[in-house]
């Protein structure tokens, strides 16, 4: 059936298009806009539509729809100081089909949907016979599976609109969430037949993303959101996804990078760490101005505590402009091994050098370790001002008064006598004083007052792949063979022999603005953590060596009884997938997805109720975002406005 509707219109005209392709990154050419459709009928105009489609890349990076559709309301973040968007996180009654966010994602997939329609349609007719028509082709295929493989993970069925649309379109018909996949697995398949091995140009999509994508997409397909449909498909997409992810991993030119720290070690726009060879897919972003768009990458503002209004502390442009949006819960800092696992220590930030000494604080006699120190400043700039002690439970070493004996400000997790309760808010940690997360953090702004990020968004990368096959083997009931991948991204993941358990990744330019400590010292201490004293050990003693390798499945669950028994599971099936979401967890930690995986694996309510101190979601209702009230407001059916009782038969369950 042929659907149409109101949001196509003149797609074409008002799309962000732009043109030439030789710049280093190939989306630093000049913008043009208000484009005639008759130049999407030449060779020339179909270059800049398809380089238009990788734009909407960015879109999954650019403002708050990037974390409130993504990590809020799950088990790894709850909300931090700044309750501007906590709806999204408690599930509350503001959380509706009115709700900006819900519009907006529904809205930019359908508008770059209806691009990727036009060159699907216009580079057979009009692209000629140059080497590229295959490949700007199969770029149209890749960006309309993976608009409505975004579409479907957050709505359900929805319309499926394969032809452009050029006037206002109001009337259409929901398609089954069946029938969407369908579409996404037919696309993805002729992109990964269209696309090249080898990009032309650095972000440029691949047949490998295709076939990653592939395999994710059968993954998803055969997960416990679709039990209802996906009984006969189960198998065969379950070794589909075994396959594609193992064409990934066997045949292409993506490895993984030696250590995970190269990942998040961004030492500036178009460094080396965006060119990783684990990096599948990315968008694109620089310090291109003119091309940069309405918002930039602006994940970096959205996981970090407040350190500016310390003493001793001011904002500057490598310590971020901290949004505080999400906290990192219990589970976020437990699902590690801290003592052997690098991941957590590379992934977190636990440690701030003075910035402000003007402003430091003094000792005052009660607690001065010495009388000549008294009234003297406690730290001066370069060194340590903020020490995050990430321990365990039952810590006899900290209480609130012997921290104040201390030079930095501390903020302890557990104070002596403290159990665990897994909801947070233990020690002096609050909203806005938590471990935050420094992957996206970005010192290549222009100013601290900047949201404009320049790093790229990663959206595919090859550990996903390994997880991906290792799940699907899982699932399988084929454990042995799911470990060798397990086990790759576990021995990288470990600290290896020599290296020094002292260093997180902290964006890379770290502090290089800070002109009060631009000291040899001072940068070389830039980018320590709290390894040693949050885990109780001697810098040069007690720090043991194990590579975190697994010698069987009964390893696995050996290792994980504890949590299996606070989630009440007990089948070897059911212990496994929550294994494989904790180890999603451990090496995905943030990378906006986490909200997908539990919904598509029907534990969204399990974990995030345990977990998460606010997260209130309903088996009824959450697993599906519900459909734009705008939309249903501009629908219509044979001519004429929906009812309300038609409005509220095409509305997902509960909403």
């Amino acid at each position: 059936m042929k659907n149409v509707y109101q949001f196509f219109r003149n797609a074409s005209l008002i799309a962000a298009i732009l043109t030439g392709a030789s710049c280093k990154n190939f989306l630093d050419e000049q913008l043009i806009t208000a484009r005639n459709t008759q130049d999407f009928e030449t060779e020339i105009g179909l270059e800049g539509l398809v380089t238009g489609m990788y734009q909407s890349l960015r879109f999954h990076f650019n403002y708050e729809w990037a974390y409130t559709t993504t990590n809020y309301g799950v088990d790894e973040f709850s909300v931090g100081g700044d309750r501007g968007r906590q709806i999204w996180n408690s599930y509350d009654a503001g959380l509706n089909s009115m709700t900006d966010d819900v519009a907006i994602v529904w809205d930019n997939m359908y508008g770059n949907i209806n691009t990727a329609n036009i060159v699907i349609q216009n580079v057979p007719q009009y692209y000629g016979d140059g080497p590229n028509k295959d490949v700007r082709l199969g770029e149209g295929y890749f960006m309309r599976a993976f608009d409505y493989f975004k579409l479907v993970k957050q709505y359900g069925g929805v319309p499926l609109k394969l032809e452009p649309s050029t006037t206002v379109e109001r009337e259409f018909s929901r398609n089954t969430a069946q029938e969407v996949y369908e579409q996404i697995i037919a696309d993805f398949t002729r992109a990964y037949e269209l696309l090249p091995p080898t990009p032309a140009q650095q972000g440029r999509i691949t047949k490998w993303a295709a076939a990653h994508f592939l395999a994710k997409v059968y993954l998803f397909r055969a997960s416990e959101r679709y039990a209802d449909w996906n009984a006969e498909t189960r198998e065969s997409d379950l070794n589909n996804a075994v396959n594609y992810a193992r064409t990934v991993i066997e045949d292409s030119p993506h490895t993984l990078a030696a250590d995970f720290r190269e990942l998040w070690h961004y030492t500036e726009v178009n460094g080396p760490n965006e060119s990783l060879p684990e990096i599948i897919l990315s968008a694109q972003f620089s310090d291109n101005e003119a091309t940069q768009g309405r918002y930039g990458n602006q994940v970096h503002l959205y996981y970090l505590s407040v350190y500016q209004n310390l003493p001793g502390m001011q904002r500057d442009i490598p310590g971020g402009r901290e949004f505080q949006r999400l906290r990192s819960t219990d589970y976020a800092l437990d699902v590690y091994d801290r003592v052997n696992d690098s991941r957590f220590w590379k992934s977190f930030k636990t440690s701030y050098l003075c910035n402000n000494p003007n402003s430091a604080p003094v000792w005052t006699a009660q607690y001065a370790p010495s009388p000549d120190l008294v009234n003297q400043r406690k730290f001066t700039g370069g060194q340590e001002a903020v020490r995050y002690i990430v321990n365990d439970a039952g810590d006899p070493r900290f209480t609130e008064e012997n921290i104040q004996r201390r030079a930095p400000h501390m903020f302890v997790r557990y104070f002596a006598g403290e159990s665990e309760n897994m909801k947070g808010g233990h020690g002096n940690f609050e909203a806005s004083r938590f471990v935050a997360l420094s992957k996206f953090t970005d010192g290549s702004r222009i100013n601290v007052a900047s949201q404009f990020g320049r790093r790229d968004g990663i959206l595919a990368r090859l550990a996903e792949t390994y997880l991906i096959a290792a799940e699907a083997l899982g699932r399988l009931g084929r454990y042995d063979e799911a470990l060798p991948y397990i086990n790759e991204l576990r021995v990288r993941a470990a600290y290896k022999e020599g290296e020094d358990r002292s260093y997180h990744s902290d964006g890379g330019l770290a502090y290089r603005n800070n002109t009060a400590a631009n000291t040899a010292a001072f940068v070389s201490y830039s980018d320590r953590n709290t390894y040693f004293e949050s885990n109780d050990m001697s810098e040069t003693n007690g720090s043991t060596l194990n590579e975190l390798r697994f010698n069987s499945v009964a390893d696995i669950f050996n290792s994980t009884n504890d949590f299996f028994d606070k989630l009440g599971v007990s089948s070897d099936a059911d212990k496994f997938l929550h294994f494989i979401l904790n180890e999603r967890s451990r090496e995905l930690m943030g990378e906006l997805m986490r909200w997908e995986d539990l919904a598509r694996t029907n534990t969204l309510v399990l974990r995030a109720t345990l977990f998460n101190d606010e997260a209130r979601p309903s088996a009824n209702k959450h697993y599906l975002r519900p459909i734009p009230q705008s939309f249903l407001d501009a629908i219509q059916r044979n001519g004429r406005p929906l009812t309300p009782e038609e409005k509220a038969a095409m509305q997902n369950p509960g909403w």
